[in-house]
Order: C-alpha cells, then structure tokens, then sequence
C-alpha cells in the first residue's frame, strides 16, 4: 500500500471520508483535513496561553513568536529568501488579491493586463485600476487547450506602457498550467507581477528563488484543508514598499493622530494585516506544511499522486460512450495530463450530443455522495472561451439586459450554466475515480435526463 492510500486508510488521515461513504472531487474549491491537522490544534491551544500579538505580555508574546515562526515556515516552503520576500497573512486568496489592488500604484497611461483565465478575485482588480484612470487589457486563450495566447501576451507585454500583468499559474476552471516564463518576461519588459497560486500551490511547488513575482496570492485551505479563513500575500520587499493603502486601521500604523489628522504607517507586513491576525489559528500553516513533508513525502510526491490520478481519469472519462459510439463527455482543456493539474472541467452529454444541463449532474451526484462543482466557478473568462461565446454579443443587449440568470443564459443561446468541475488532490485515490466513472456510465449512459423540477439558478 502506498503512502497516500495509507493516509487515505488512517485514522489521524483521512479514514473519515471513507467511513462516512464520501467521494470527494472538489479539492480546487478546498482541499481537506487530515484528523491529525485537527488534533494538533486542540492540543497546541489547550497547553498554553496565547493571547493578543499586539502586546509585549508574556501572551502576546507567545502568540506572536508563533505567528513569526510560520512566517519563516512560510518563506522556507517556497524557497524565498526572507530579506527579498515578506509574508503578509490575510484571510484568503481574495484578501492578498484585494490587497494589492487598492494600494497598486495606478495611474492614467498605465495598464492592468488580465488574462482571460482569471479567477474574479483577480478580475475585480480592474475596478480598482478603472477608478484611477488606469486602462485594462485580457489576454486571450486559445482553443482547445485553453492555454494563453502568446502573440497576444508578448504583444501586451512590449506594447510601451506598463503596469501590473495578474494571472493564475493553474487554472481554477481548465487545470491549464500557464507558462511561469511569464513572469521574468513580463518584469524584464518593466511590470510587475501578480500571480494567483490558489489552484497552483496544492499539488505543485513554487519555487521563489528561480520564479520571482512581485505578488502572490495564496489560500492555505485549498492546500491542506485547516485552518480555513487563513492566506497570505507572498511579497517582494521592494514591491509592497510601493503599495499605498488607501486607509489604516488598528495593527497597520506605527503612530497616529486624532486631533492633528496625521499617521505614518507601519513598516513591512504589519502595514497590511488589519487589525488583530487570526493567531490561534496561523500557527496551523506551520503544522500543516511540516505534516504536508513528514507525512505526505513533500509536494513532490503529491504531484506525482496527482498527475497519476489525473490521467487516469482522463483516460476513463475519454472511453465512456453511448451504444451508438458517440462520446458521453466532452473535457474543456487539455486532454493529457501534460501541462495541466488535477482540476478537470467537462460537460456531459446525451445521446443526441446535447449538454445535459449541471444542475442534473449536481443533483444526482449529491444523491450518490459525490462532492463535485458545477457553474462557471467564478472565471467567466474561461467559461466564455470553452463555449465559445462571440465577444460582440457579451458586449452588446446582453450587458444591458436584466432578468433572471436563466434568461441571460437563453440571450447568450448557452444551453448550459456552466461545466461540471472535478478535482483531485491529496487525499483521492483510484476508488474515488471509479466511483465518479462508474456514476456517469450508469446515470446518463443512453439516456435524455428528465430536467423537470430544477430550481432557477441563482449564480451562474
């Protein structure tokens, strides 16, 4: 028995999952807990005295040597160097997203490039760019793979006005792996460098000292399951010394005035991290990431498991036909393992070739204790390039017109809300994927589902 089925089968692992009857593929929405992550945190909490880090009390002070402690976990996990790089902790990817966003330095005559692959948390940072008068620019993807289109970025890149370029090293809708290239590239042609590794991270390693970004977003979650509502902003030191908040708050000011209306703020990672860090709960990421490497044999090895896994599935949802021979699925992005990661989009399809609307797909899976992911999944850049969708028409009646999500879908002539999303991570193992195949041959094989008594939708 390997070492990720033995953690699969063990009890301070992931024994539940089997235990309770669940086929988990969602690992891209969140990665899960091993009982021992749990455990550990309980104990920590329960031998000692931690109180709040802005203090100098004997408390204070044991919180905040261990909030320092798992920055340097941090650092060492992705090989930065701590003099170039500063851990900032946030409560998400989306927080280290919003965070550069605010205080990034726009200004009219400069750029915000976007790829067409981005999570919204990266989308929503041309608001902030709009609001200063900066200009936003999406990079296309190419069919069919969904990877980025290179003419266009370089085009981008050298087109004489600079900015930030934001986009994810994995996709959290394809899989699609983007070039790391990229980012010398860009920063060699004067921009900086937001890189989204939310869906990156978990299965792959970053390393910082051959791979330098000025900024990048992370989820702990979505590594090893615990602690939720914890991320961070990876930083390099001269980048973040010029960002400029747009407020401050307790924890973010080295003085302040009331009456005289004057501040001056604190100096590196405390200038971001509003208010009181969640200090009970960072010291988790250190745990975590020393069991991650004890435990798991580091995120090489859960790669490999991943990689594995993924073209298996691959190849098993490939072979999955109807009587007449004509395919059940149809798999947005590439269709081999090469270059992508275990997040597989896919639509299913009946007999006539028509896409089998995902709310059938949620509801039936839910039935069969499978927990998948079925929409858009907050990129509706890629969802717009994997169907398809003319820019003319997102552009025109569409944008202006109101009603429900389902009437904006019938404008689009989409026949769908969206994909099917499966995910692998860590914690998966070859059971999980014959469950999910052996779901699908048995479910919709040779057959038109009834979709009467679907719920309107009210995200898309």
């Amino acid at each position: 028995m390997d070492t990720f089925e033995v953690l699969r089968a063990a009890d301070d692992g992931y024994a539940y999952l089997d235990e309770g009857g669940h086929v988990y593929l969602d690992h891209t929405g969140a990665g899960l807990a091993a009982r021992a992550q749990v455990r550990a945190h309980a104990d920590r909490i329960a031998a000692g005295c931690f109180g709040n880090p802005h203090s100098v009390s004997p408390a204070s002070a044991a919180s905040g040597a261990l909030v320092d402690a798992t920055r340097r976990r941090v650092l060492e996990h992705f090989n930065a160097d701590p003099a170039e790089y500063a851990v900032v902790f946030t409560a998400n990817a989306t927080g280290a997203c919003r965070l550069v966003g605010e205080a990034y330095p726009f200004r009219p005559g400069s750029r915000l490039a976007l790829t067409l692959d981005n999570h919204n948390s990266v989308n929503g940072l041309r608001e902030y760019a709009r609001s200063r008068g900066a200009d936003t620019v999406y990079v296309p993807l190419t069919a069919p793979g969904l990877g980025l289109d290179a003419t266009a970025m370089r085009a981008v890149l050298n087109g004489g006005r600079t900015g930030l370029l934001a986009y994810p090293a994995q996709s959290n809708f394809s899989g699609v792996q983007h070039p790391l290239d990229w980012v010398a590239e860009a920063r060699g042609a004067g921009w900086d460098v937001l890189l989204d590794a939310a869906a990156y991270a978990p299965a792959n390693q970053l390393d910082l000292a051959l791979v330098t970004p000025d900024f990048v977003a992370m989820s702990w979650y979505k590594v090893f399951g615990y602690p939720t509502g914890l991320g961070c902003l990876i930083a390099r030191r001269e980048a973040l010394a010029r960002l400029r908040r747009p407020w401050f708050s307790g924890g973010t000011i080295h003085v302040v005035s009331a009456q005289g209306q004057w501040h001056h703020m604190a100096d590196g990672e405390a200038a971001f991290e509003d208010g009181t860090v969640n200090y009970l709960s960072i010291p988790d990421i250190a745990w975590g990431l020393d069991w991650l490497r004890s435990a798991a044999g580091g995120v090489s090895a859960v790669h490999r498991h991943v990689t594995a896994l993924t073209a298996r599935l691959l190849t098993g949802l490939g072979e999955l036909r109807h009587s007449d021979g004509s395919p059940l699925v149809r798999i947005y992005g590439p269709a081999d393992p090469a270059g992508r990661g275990g997040t597989v989009a896919l639509n299913l399809l009946d007999p006539a070739g028509r896409i089998i609307d995902e709310r059938i797909v949620a509801r039936d899976s839910a039935a069969h204790r499978i927990s998948l992911r079925t929409g858009c999944f907050c990129n509706p850049g890629t969802g717009e390039a994997a169907f398809a969708i003319d820019r003319d028409v997102l552009g025109g009646a569409v944008r202006t017109a109101t009603g429900t999500i389902d009437d904006y879908l019938g404008r689009l002539g989409l026949p769908s809300g969206g994909a099917v999303r499966v995910s692998l991570g860590l914690s998966s193992n070859r059971a999980d994927l014959a469950a999910f195949i052996g779901f699908v041959a048995d479910t919709y094989r040779d057959r038109a589902p009834d979709p009467s008594g679907l719920t309107p939708r009210l995200v898309c």
